[in-house]
């Protein structure tokens, strides 16, 4: 049996409603060998989880704070944000924006419970 029957036969079980849109997404990704698209929900939970680092600062924090959110070293983002400066100045005026816009993260708050956490 071959990848067209396959698709072929998920094709069939979610036009009689056997499977959801979601799973026929997912089944599909699977039979092709890549995965689904997160979407925008996963965008937004990033966004919405990213916070300025307390402890990885050298100035605002926001260099310790997408370190763990994207898996890179906060010294590769100060070297990218330096490069931006010295390239046109646009990484001083990003850098500026996430300091503003991207709070700091709570020290007290168990931001996977929201309930107060002792020190």
């Amino acid at each position: 049996m071959g990848i067209t029957n396959d698709l072929e036969r998920l094709a069939e079980l979610h036009h009689s409603g056997a499977i959801s849109d979601a799973e026929f997404a997912g089944a599909k990704a699977r039979a092709l060998g890549s995965t689904p698209h997160a979407g925008a929900d996963g965008v937004v939970h990033w966004l919405h989880a990213l916070r300025r680092s307390r402890t990885d600062r050298w100035l605002g924090g926001v260099c310790g704070g997408l370190a763990p959110a994207t898996g890179l070293p906060s010294w590769l983002w100060r070297l990218i944000f330096l490069s931006l400066v010295l390239c046109g100045g646009t990484g001083l005026m990003l850098y500026v924006l996430l300091w503003i816009l991207v709070p700091k993260e709570d020290a007290g708050l168990d931001l996977g419970t929201g309930s107060f956490r002792s020190t």
